[in-house]
């Protein structure tokens, strides 16, 4: 279930404000509804003329944790006369309501779990939105000696090696998905005292990461949003700052399709979909800020069509089709890079 940011901050020992723009606590109806709704099949359109049309959304902590929605969600209900219900919880739960038609729309950033719901006919139209990267963070004195590795892979295995505190979000989510695929190519099946699963989202796996003088992985947005609150440092880049690919991490939005959920609000999904991918979207995004660092990076915007993102990207099949897309996958994060991450970030 959701993470709720005031409680966050109280187990973080820190006041009412993380200090970044769109997080300052006013009670919109995105964050006084961040439950999952009780009636099947997503929400419909109110009847009645005039009346606020509801949204409901399932997304990744990230998005709510760093405050992204508290600046784009209000903006799209003032300008559709909507209503948006955010459900914030790990990519895998999200899909999981979508999959079981409690949403209308997802956000989310696992692209392998994001192609399975396509191929299984329960998302349809999948755009780009944004991406980031995952960073390795842990205690200042880095007790297993990860600190500026290249490799995430060699870094992971060191941790093991050492047998230094990990804290995992052990929730499906897309930061636990990615742990758990750098771990497999690191050849380390994690277990034992020193590797802990935690169940939480991505606010609370810091904290108590930090508490516990643990290294974790984290998306750099939430880290960038929340370091001022902890001790923990990055030890290991990601992509926007020279680091692996392997630490990429692209953010999608997929609207649940109708022919599955008759119920679903479709119309209203593909508007938020348009919304977040338009110009006004990608710009609230490009614009949004903590502790002066831009903490995601629009990517919707293309003068060349990227016909990619609306299909699985093993969708042309083949032999090597896995393999095939995962290094194209892996060049067009690249370019995003290049395209759009400053020098100086």
């Amino acid at each position: 279930m959701a993470i709720e940011r005031r409680r966050f901050l109280q187990a973080a020992g820190v006041g009412a404000v993380l200090g970044l723009s769109g997080c300052t606590g006013n009670t919109s109806p995105t964050e006084a509804n961040n439950e999952t709704s009780e009636a099947s099949g997503g929400s419909q359109s109110e009847g009645e003329s005039g009346a606020a049309r509801e949204l409901t959304l399932a997304t990744t902590t990230s998005t709510y944790d760093t405050g992204l929605l508290d600046a784009l969600n209000p903006v799209f209900e003032e300008k559709f006369n909507a209503r948006v219900k955010t459900i914030s919880q790990g990519t895998g739960a999200a899909i999981e309501t979508a999959r079981n038609g409690d949403a209308d729309v997802i956000l989310v950033h696992a692209r392998g779990a994001e192609d399975e719901f396509l191929r299984e006919g329960y998302g349809v139209n999948r755009r780009d939105v944004m991406f980031n990267d995952f960073v390795i963070v842990g205690p200042a004195d880095d007790p297993a000696g990860i600190s500026g590795m290249e490799s995430a892979t060699d870094a992971f295995a060191t941790i093991a090696e050492a047998g230094a505190t990990f804290v995992s979000r052990g929730d499906d989510s897309g930061t636990n998905k990615k742990e758990l695929l750098i771990w497999e190519a690191a050849g380390v099946s994690p277990s034992g005292s020193w590797y802990r699963e935690i169940g939480q989202g991505m606010g609370d796996t810091l904290v108590q990461a930090d508490q516990s003088g643990a290294y974790t992985l984290s998306d750099r947005g939430t880290f960038l949003a929340t370091q001022d609150n902890i001790d923990l440092e990055i030890q290991v880049q990601g992509p926007l700052k020279d680091g692996p690919t392997i630490l990429k991490n692209p953010y999608g939005v997929i609207p649940v399709n109708p022919a599955k959920y008759p119920d679903v609000n479709y119309s209203l999904a593909m508007a938020y979909a348009g919304f977040l991918t338009g110009p006004e979207g990608q710009e609230i995004i490009s614009n949004y800020t903590a502790n002066g660092s831009q903490l995601f990076f629009p990517n919707a915007l293309s003068e060349e069509p990227q016909f990619g993102q609306y299909v699985p990207e093993d969708y042309d099949g083949g032999e090597n089709a896995s393999e095939s897309s995962a290094s194209v996958s892996d060049a067009q994060f690249e370019s995003w890079v290049a395209q759009h991450v400053p020098e100086d970030f």
